[in-house]
Parts: structure tokens; C-alpha cells; sequence
């Protein structure tokens, strides 16, 4: 994994900023065509979690990697936990950083199949616990159109513009050439669920990663971070704009 993923703070850093937020990137293994690497969906939560850590006064923690990717199980290098072991990883963070006196959790999802997030957010909420899942798709919707993206979410669904754009921006090494040849459009995948992936693309890829770019991608970015602002306050009761930075004290 690449070092930079990984928060390099010690417990002293973590004491004297005491924040009251964590961020939790949660990403996937899982196939994305032949121009992007099994790691993307942990890459793009790590990006988008960075982001919103150089912005708002919250704890960034390191990523969970490895998600329910099964519709991909066909390709190679695939390897995927259960919904239960997702929600039992979640649920147990959230714990402990309750226990550490971190009493509010963000969760930032790479990944359109770790469905069950949804679950956990939703029952830990109506416990009066205080948990969050970002981005949701009107704040993909909202980076869409900011960025000049212009593949639709429906179209956009995997390896595609939106994907391809954040790692030009955040990781171009890891893209590798043939981007520029590997669209593929399957609009109607309303058996995806009973029939994986395969039943609808060979490559792996559906969407339009020809048009992705780096300037997209730090833009598309900058434009969740934005939103990231209501998401902080419903947790929080503290208003933040990224101008104020992460000099905050939620």
C-alpha cells in the first residue's frame, strides 16, 4: 500500500488536536478494468477523506481495503469480506473511538456495492449514536456538474470518468495507458445483482474513462469537500467552511 494512505500521526498528535470527528475511508479490492489498479475504490475513499482532513478539524484514520465486491468475483485478483464482517468491522470502530472519547464517525464510502454501510449508519443513528455516510449522491451529483464531468452517475459506474479523473489527479502513477480506448456503455444493468458484473461488460469497465482528467479530479474533490460542510454541522452543531481550514475545535 502506498505509505501516504496511511495517517502518520502519533497518540501525542492525536491528544493535542482532540477532535471530536473521525473519518473512516472504506474502500474495496476489486477489478477495474485493465487501466486501473484492484485498489481504486480505497483509493478514491482515501483521496476524498484526505481531502475533507486538510479542511475540517477531523481524525483521519486509516482505510478499510477490502469491501463486498461480489458482483466482480469473476476477475481475477477480486477478493471480498461478507455485508455482516463489513458491519461488524464498522460497528466495532465506531466503538472504540467512542471509548477514546471520539464520539462522532464519518464514513467515507469508495465503494457502490458496500450497500450494508447504509445499515449501519442508519441503525447506529436511530440509537442516538452519531454516524454519518458521505459522499451521498446528490454530493456526486453536485462534483459532477462542478467538474465538468460528462458521463452521468447511471453511465459513470465503474473505472469510468469520475474514477479515472480522481486518480490522474491524486495518483497518476497508478493509471496505466489505455484509458483513453476503454469506454463501454451498459445503461440497463437491472439484474446486476443476480447475474454480477460480467453479464454486462468484458473488460470490466462501464462508463467513459476517455474523458477523465486530472483537472477534473481535483476538482471534483474540492467540490465534496464543499459539501462535506453540511454533513460536519449535522454532526457537530459547528458550522466550518473549508476556508476556515482544520483549525476548528469539533
Amino acid at each position: 500500500m502506498d505509505v501516504s494512505l496511511v495517517p502518520a500521526d502519533t497518540s501525542d498528535d492525536v491528544r493535542v488536536r482532540g477532535h471530536k470527528v473521525a473519518v473512516l475511508p472504506v474502500g474495496s479490492y476489486e477489478q477495474h478494468g485493465p487501466h486501473l489498479p484492484l485498489a481504486t475504490d480505497t483509493l478514491v475513499a482515501c483521496a476524498v477523506a484526505r481531502e475533507l482532513a486538510d479542511a475540517y478539524p477531523v481524525h483521519l484514520l486509516p482505510p478499510v481495503t477490502i469491501g463486498c465486491s461480489h458482483e466482480h468475483a469473476d476477475w481475477p485478483g477480486t477478493v471480498s469480506i461478507s455485508s455482516v464482517t463489513l458491519h461488524a468491522v464498522v460497528r466495532d470502530i465506531a466503538d472504540s473511538l467512542r471509548r477514546s472519547g471520539v464520539g462522532a464517525l464519518v464514513v467515507v464510502n469508495g465503494h457502490g456495492g458496500n450497500y450494508v454501510l447504509g445499515n449501519v449508519v442508519q441503525e447506529s443513528s436511530a440509537r442516538g449514536e452519531r454516524l454519518a455516510l458521505f459522499p451521498a449522491a446528490e454530493d456526486w451529483e453536485t462534483a459532477r456538474r462542478r467538474a465538468g464531468v460528462v458521463t452521468s452517475l447511471l453511465t459513470d459506474m465503474h473505472a469510468g470518468e469520475i474514477e479515472t479523473s480522481i486518480l490522474l489527479h491524486a495518483h497518476p502513477e497508478w493509471v496505466r495507458p489505455g484509458y483513453e480506448a476503454a469506454d463501454f456503455v451498459a445503461d440497463d444493468r437491472r439484474h446486476l445483482l443476480s447475474l454480477g458484473m460480467s453479464a454486462y461488460t468484458a473488460s470490466g469497465v462501464i462508463g467513459r474513462p476517455s474523458l477523465g482528467s486530472a483537472e477534473k479530479g481535483k476538482e471534483l474533490l474540492a467540490s465534496l469537500a464543499d459539501s462535506f460542510a453540511e454533513c460536519f454541522a449535522l454532526l457537530t452543531g459547528v458550522t466550518v467552511t473549508v476556508a476556515d481550514g482544520a483549525g476548528g475545535d469539533a
